[in-house]
């Protein structure tokens, strides 16, 4: 009897915790779905403007931002009318008040005079030192604007096709609407679109990281626990079966 009361003891125990763990899973699990679709928004790359960054035909997740929250580095994606009134994805390179300007002697971006070092250009293969930009180019932003440039110099049409506009070739603030934190689609291109550190040492440096990485965790370990938790049953039934004995008594 001592035995059986110890055995039922075990499973009883053995059952809150598994039922537990099941709750909590499901709160995780939910709960990071779903600030995931309110912080959240999933777009299709259109172009290789932004690559080696993303390429045509990734999906990402971009966090819904107001355009005050945007720091230079930011990939951002914005609508504005005078580039087409569609989706656009670029970098933010410049904002307002700044003078921006391509190339230094060196082949770098300069911001208000300051080199910035662009590791995610890579080599892009136009010569002339793989300068930041095949073209010179030098832009005072209007205040409240952004100055965006896509990561794929040679090919990308963003702010240096648009300098002869009335904003030179900058687009206000209140046109982004979100800032890329991940590429999740194709698996093989997975990943976190980081902040550059080209730009931290400028004043506002860059913005902190979103909160992607924490909800996809609480979204895994969720997960993790209601199947454990729900796996708990019944493999503690199959434990519990009583064994057959083998070979026959004999008299």
């Amino acid at each position: 009897m001592g035995g059986t009361m110890r055995t039922g003891g075990r499973g009883c125990l053995g059952g809150v915790l598994s039922g537990l763990a099941v709750a909590v899973g499901c709160v995780l699990f939910l709960g990071g779905f779903a600030c995931g679709a309110v912080l959240y928004r999933p777009y299709t790359v259109p172009t290789d403007s932004m690559s080696p960054t993303v390429g045509a035909g990734d999906r990402v997740l971009a966090q819904r931002i107001d355009g005050s929250e945007v720091r230079r580095g930011d990939v951002v994606v914005f609508t504005d009318r005078t580039w087409g009134d569609l989706p656009m994805v670029k970098r933010v390179v410049g904002l307002g008040g700044e003078e921006v300007a391509c190339c230094d002697a060196d082949g770098r971006l300069t911001v208000d005079g300051e080199p910035v070092r662009e590791p995610y250009l890579r080599s892009q293969g136009w010569g002339a030192g793989e300068a930041a930009s095949p073209t010179e180019f030098a832009a005072t932003v209007p205040e409240g604007s952004l100055f965006l440039l896509g990561d794929q110099r040679a090919g990308s049409q963003d702010s240096r096709a648009h300098l002869q506009d009335a904003g030179r070739g900058s687009v206000p603030r209140s046109a982004v609407a979100a800032r890329l934190d991940a590429v999740v689609w194709p698996p093989g291109g997975l990943g976190m679109v980081d902040r550059p550190q080209g730009f931290a040492a400028l004043p506002g440096g860059v913005s902190a990281p979103g909160p992607v990485r924490p909800l996809a965790w609480a979204v895994a370990i969720g997960a993790a626990l209601v199947l454990g938790g729900a796996a708990y049953g019944p493999l503690a039934r199959l434990g519990s079966r009583p064994r057959k004995r083998s070979g026959a008594t004999r008299g």
